[in-house]
């Protein structure tokens, strides 16, 4: 075989870096470094958060997005804007989906000018969004149609988190990206988990995780309204459940700014309902027993939605279980 055949081989397999200058197959093996740009689809609060971090470190980013004060708050960090998702794809070989849904990364994926109509083969795009995991094979599968990896990548935390390089990063795709790639996964979070090499096996992690979350977090919001009603001071009640079997994270940090009367969305309700319906139905395609208690939680949050608190943060629950803010009453 001919050096220039091998090369060819060698691109394929391993997908060619972002960094390199030259020709050469052991440029396919290199780290990744702040040389090339890395582009951001959607920067709302939790891909602001990664994109700023980034930007502190020196590492140069592009953004896209609907929204134009989200626009001007990542040209204020440094950001460079384009104007569709598809200029990312010409302008980055590695990119960031931070979307909401799957009807969403459809579109900045697929659409008419989505990342995919502009990558080159070689190119890596992380997804990030909570979605269930046939979705995120068929994204893989069809991305790979065109030589583009897709890493099965949904973030846990929240904007404060991820901002702070504290945010759990779930990974799925192939390892020798995620060998070149760790000096940027480093640089985004501490906190990056890697589950296996199949995109959608992080996807299945997250909703587990976030099931989970659901439960913890519909649970504490009945208990401490419960409290509320026998007379109990809900603060003390709190602070006695966090120093004790009852402690949660979820909990600690939503019920403290449902007590402070702070429903300001950092995690709208409607996103915790989306993402627990997601994992039923990743049950239902699963052929999996959904657990009882997630089913529970699921209706918790539906019915929290259907008060009106979709667009609230997920401390409405509170709310919806007949607890009382105290303060700013």
């Amino acid at each position: 075989m001919s050096t220039l055949n091998s090369m060819v081989v060698f691109e394929f397999i391993l997908g060619k870096n972002v960094c390199m200058k030259n020709t050469s197959p052991h440029d396919f093996f290199s780290p990744v470094t702040p040389s090339s740009v890395i582009g951001f689809v959607g920067i709302g609060n939790m891909g602001f958060a990664m994109l700023a971090r980034l930007l502190d470190q020196g590492w140069p980013c592009a953004s896209y997005d609907i929204d134009p004060l989200q626009n001007r708050k990542a040209q204020e960090a440094g950001a460079q804007l384009v104007n569709k998702a598809s200029d990312i794809g010409a302008l980055c070989r590695i990119s960031f989906v931070v979307v909401v849904n799957a009807d969403q990364v459809r579109d900045v994926l697929e659409g008419d000018h989505g990342l995919l109509t502009t990558a080159q083969a070689g190119d890596v795009i992380y997804l990030c969004p909570t979605l269930g995991p046939v979705d995120v094979g068929q994204f893989a599968q069809r991305a790979l149609g065109k030589g583009v990896h897709v890493m099965d990548s949904p973030m846990s935390g929240g904007p404060v988190r991820a901002r702070q390089g504290q945010m759990s990063l779930m990974l799925a795709g192939p390892s020798h990206i995620l060998a070149q790639h760790q000096p940027l996964l480093d640089a985004i979070t501490t906190q990056c988990f890697v589950i296996s090499e199949t995109p959608s096996d992080a996807a299945k992690t997250k909703l587990a995780n976030n099931l989970l979350a659901a439960i913890h977090l519909a649970g504490v919001s009945e208990v401490l309204a419960m409290a509320q009603a026998w007379g109990l001071n809900a603060q003390t009640t709190l602070d006695v459940m966090q120093a004790s079997s009852g402690q949660s994270w979820i909990g600690q940090d939503r019920m403290q700014r449902a007590l402070n009367n702070d429903f300001a969305p950092r995690a709208h309700t409607c996103l915790l309902a989306k993402d627990t319906r997601l994992a039923l139905q990743a049950c239902d395609e699963l052929k999996v027993s959904p657990p009882a208690l997630g089913q529970l939680a699921t209706q918790q949050f539906e019915q929290a939605c259907a008060q009106g608190f979709q667009e609230m943060d997920d401390a409405s629950l509170f709310l919806q279980a007949g607890g009382k803010p105290l303060s700013g009453l």
